[in-house]
């Protein structure tokens, strides 16, 4: 069952379980679910096959059956992927040898994370990795909307710990309405305000998209123009460089 927690960097969802291979997939599926509600859904492969990769280092290592948690955390421009278990032995890099498994999931961590770490605590250790959000730059963005949703939902009386999205996405359609009323109530257009909004969002998903582009190479004597990249004619041979 996932639990959210307010901590002092923001959002913060703690998932107990054991560890045992059927719960793989229903640990797969709470990143999944947690990471759409946060708006992050392009790390949604990379954070599943991180959280599967430590659960099964806890099978292996500590033992089947054993108590673990796995715990998300949205920071700045990374997701951080820990899981905490009752062992104090820390996982160390190795050889990959053959054909055998010497650490192949540290490995494929250790390539597919900004950093990875372990941090021993009085009850056991926690094994933590830090994905890239910055494909992703709507991230933000979700956190805060899920944030608004949540203590909307909280203050409404709902009860659920763990929404999902149909569930947010409803309360998203209650919340604009009880703004377009506070709107009316204060003289304002509601009209003009959702005209404004989407006008806001618009710009905003445009800037991610040319964010998102590789900068144009502008050659010698060439001039850059708004919305206008230019182009090189290529002989057959030539180094495309």
């Amino acid at each position: 069952m996932s639990m959210y927690e307010q901590s002092a960097r923001g959002l913060r969802c703690v998932l107990p379980f054991e560890a045992a291979p059927a719960e793989l997939s229903l640990l797969r599926e709470a990143v999944k679910r947690n990471l759409e509600q946060w708006g992050a859904q392009s790390v949604t492969d990379e954070a599943e096959l991180v959280a599967t990769e430590l659960a099964t280092n806890v099978i292996k290592h500590v033992g089947a059956g054993a108590a673990a948690t796995l715990v998300l955390e949205p920071r700045e421009d990374r997701l951080r992927v820990e899981v905490h278990d009752k062992s104090h032995v820390v996982p160390t890099l190795r050889m990959i040898c053959g054909e055998e498994e010497c650490g192949r999931g540290l490995h494929l961590l250790a390539a597919l994370c900004e950093e990875w770490g372990t941090v021993l605590e009085a009850t056991g250790k926690a094994v933590w990795c830090e994905l890239s959000l910055e494909p992703a730059r709507v991230c933000m963005r979700g956190r805060r909307a899920v944030m608004v949703l949540e203590e909307y939902r909280r203050v409404a009386g709902a009860i659920s710990a763990a929404p999902t999205f149909a569930v947010l996405e409803e309360s998203v359609t209650d919340v604009i309405a009880d703004l377009l009323h506070w709107l009316v109530a204060q003289g304002g257009d509601p009209d003009e305000m959702l005209g404004r909004a989407r006008m806001h969002f618009e710009a905003e998903a445009e800037a991610d998209v040319e964010a998102d582009e590789p900068p144009a190479r502008v050659e010698p004597g060439a001039t850059r123009q708004r919305g206008w990249r230019p182009t090189r004619l290529e002989h057959p041979g030539a180094d495309p460089r």
